[in-house]
């Protein structure tokens, strides 16, 4: 058996450092093998040790920057990573350097766009989508990003100038992507504005679920407690099968916004659909929540004994 042979039995076997220290000592002797810098990476990525892993990753990415054909398989890794560990400034410095290398590559910088969102650098991710839509002026995904990028700006009438070309270009998925818009609104409180939206999506698309949750969503901020219950039955009547997630979603709603009573009527109606240990973990929070711990406790002691 050779070296990395044995090096994989050990992984499998769940000795990592055992397994790092022939690896490392093939790459001493052999430090142009990125198969071997890979190796390291993921064996180090898999015993909890991610900076070293990032490290070997990004040897392995400014290997690939020197070459004419950018085969990214680093890259991929390194943005998995990075967005994983929510190390949105590290993903923007790598998206910046592959952006400098190939900047003509429409997907790269569809990444870097995509990277600025998540730093919430807000001014960048518009130049870069505004690019892309110079490149390709017909993809209704790059105004959506962009529309994105100009709403977190607060450029609001532009963002939804966005959405509608998104929506023109591709009008058989234009519900769709108002409805990412109508989530925008909603995200930040301006609900009159959401509903507004939603609206329009259910009316072109009636057969939506997810429509009308997030309809009694808004519905429910707004005070129309009524309303928002009718509106997840409907979502009901349309995906029967669905109704012990919906009305599980309407009791979490409805805790957010302090309506503990009817959020208890709602996750009772979830466990009548889905007698799920998650439901009953929400039903006890809203008894809790009402002071009656003494009921609560007594509902999770009998979930836990039949579990």
């Amino acid at each position: 058996m050779g070296i990395i042979d044995r090096a994989e039995q050990l992984l499998k076997d769940g000795k990592h450092s055992e397994a790092i220290a022939l690896y490392e000592a093939v790459h001493k002797t052999h430090p142009e093998e990125e198969s071997v810098l890979l190796m390291l990476a993921w064996a180090h990525y898999d015993n909890g040790e991610t900076s070293k892993a990032l490290y070997y990753l990004e040897t392995i990415m400014e290997r690939e920057l020197k070459r004419k054909i950018f085969t990214g398989f680093a890259f991929d890794e390194l943005v998995r990573i990075y967005k994983q560990e929510r190390k949105f400034d590290n993903l923007v410095e790598i998206c910046r350097k592959v952006v400098t290398a190939q900047p003509n590559d429409v997907a790269l910088l569809a990444e870097l766009g995509g990277a600025y969102l998540y730093a919430e650098n807000h001014e960048e991710a518009c130049r870069v989508f505004e690019k892309l839509i110079g490149m390709e002026n017909d993809n209704p995904v790059f105004y959506c990003r962009w529309g994105e990028a100009l709403f977190a700006t607060g450029r609001i009438m532009e963002s939804q100038a966005a959405y509608k070309q998104a929506a023109e270009i591709d009008p058989e998925d234009a519900d769709r992507y108002y409805f990412q818009l109508a989530n925008l609104f909603q995200n930040t409180s301006h609900n009159n504005e959401a509903l507004k939206l939603l609206k329009d999506c259910i009316s072109v698309n009636p057969g939506n679920s997810l429509y009308y949750c997030a309809l009694g969503d808004i519905l429910i901020a707004l005070g129309k407690t009524d309303e928002a219950l009718a509106a997840y039955k409907t979502a009901i009547q349309y995906d029967n099968a669905g109704a012990g997630v919906y009305y599980n979603r309407l009791g979490h709603t409805l805790m957010k916004a302090k309506y503990f009573s009817r959020a208890i009527d709602a996750f009772k109606s979830a466990i009548e659909f889905d007698a799920a240990k998650p439901y009953y973990t929400g039903l006890a929070s809203a008894y809790e929540a009402m002071e009656l711990v003494d009921v609560a406790r007594e509902l999770l002691q009998k979930t836990n004994t039949a579990n």
